[in-house]
Parts: structure tokens; sequence; C-alpha cells
């Protein structure tokens, strides 16, 4: 005799509920909707369910979780930046993710807030509008008291002093030297 559907969703996804739910807490912004996301993602992988059962329930669950995160980040048009820091653990299984892969994805987000910090105030105000909030391009422009033709040139140039301060492709820069190559150029000050 073959078991109902509601017995393999409670057997196999709803014993993981704790795990979802710390899931969805960490990596989605408003703690006021992870109930709602939670009861979205159990939709989805019973509608899913009925068709044809998964064999591999906890992994189909954050799967489904996942991808219901990101359609809602891309349908808010909003980036998280502590969601971004934790996406690139997402193609792992929850339980595979070691504190020394959490660490290096923190460490990689402190290096790049350290960077963006780095940047000239024209450019990093700049790059925050457009590439972190997704202001659009004229708003930015109305929002800074400039022509577009300058919040496309600050944005450039900030994303280019990123490249170099990310990835070290300056080569003016001396591998040693700590200090911010932004300031010892005094790129940031004047017109773009």
């Amino acid at each position: 005799m073959e078991e109902t559907l509601d017995t393999w969703f409670k057997r196999e996804i709803l014993v993981h509920e704790p795990a979802l739910v710390r899931y969805l807490s960490r990596i989605w912004p408003d703690r006021n909707e992870v109930y709602d996301l939670r009861q979205d993602i159990y939709v989805r992988v019973y509608s899913a369910a009925i068709k044809s059962r998964p064999h591999a329930p906890k992994s189909f669950l954050f799967a489904t979780a996942r991808n219901l995160v990101t359609d809602r980040f891309k349908r808010r048009r909003i980036v998280a930046i502590d969601a971004v820091g934790d996406f690139g653990s997402l193609d792992v299984l929850v339980e595979q993710v070691t504190p020394e892969q959490r660490a290096t994805a923190h460490q990689e987000l402190r290096r790049l807030a350290e960077a963006i910090n780095r940047l000239p105030p024209k450019c990093r105000e700049t790059v925050w509008l457009r590439r972190v909030q997704d202001v659009p391009q004229r708003e930015v422009a109305t929002m800074l008291g400039v022509k577009q033709k300058t919040v496309e040139n600050q944005l450039r140039k900030g994303m280019q002093l990123l490249v170099e301060m990310f990835f070290g492709n300056d080569p003016a820069r001396d591998p040693d030297d700590e200090t911010s190559h932004v300031e010892e150029k005094g790129e940031g000050h004047g017109k773009p």
C-alpha cells in the first residue's frame, strides 16, 4: 500500500521546518516575511510532489527555497548586500556549508565593503545608488544634481577602481602597499 502524499509531506518535508526557517531568516532581509515564504515554498513542493515525489526531498526543499528567494529578489529589484554575500554557498546543500566557507564569504563581503568605502565620494555614491540600490540612471542624475553622462562616467570610473582594488589589476599599485592607491593618485577630486 502506497503512503499518502500528506503522510509523505509530513515525514519528508515538515521535519526540516526549523532548518528551513533558520535558512530563510539568514538570507531574507525582512524577518516578518519568513513564514509567508515558508508557506509559499511548501505549496511549491507539495504541488510538485503531486506529479512526482522527489528522490531527495530535503535537497528539493532547499533548492525550491533558493529559487523562490531568487525570484522574489528579482521581483523586488532590491539587492540586499547581506543576501548576496550568502548566495555563493546556495548551490551547496545547506548541511554542507562549512564554517570555513561561511567565513570566506563574510571576508569577501567585508573586502568588497572596504573597497567601496575607499572609492572617491562621488564614485562611491554613484556605484552605491546604481549597483546596490538599483536606482535608474536618470533618477541618480536627478538625486545628485548632475547630468546622466556624469553618472555614467562616475559609475564606469568607480567600477574600474573596484576591479583594480579588488583584483589588483592596477600596474602602478605596489602589492605590498596596504594604503589606498586611489588616494595616492588623487582620483575622485575634480571633474571626471
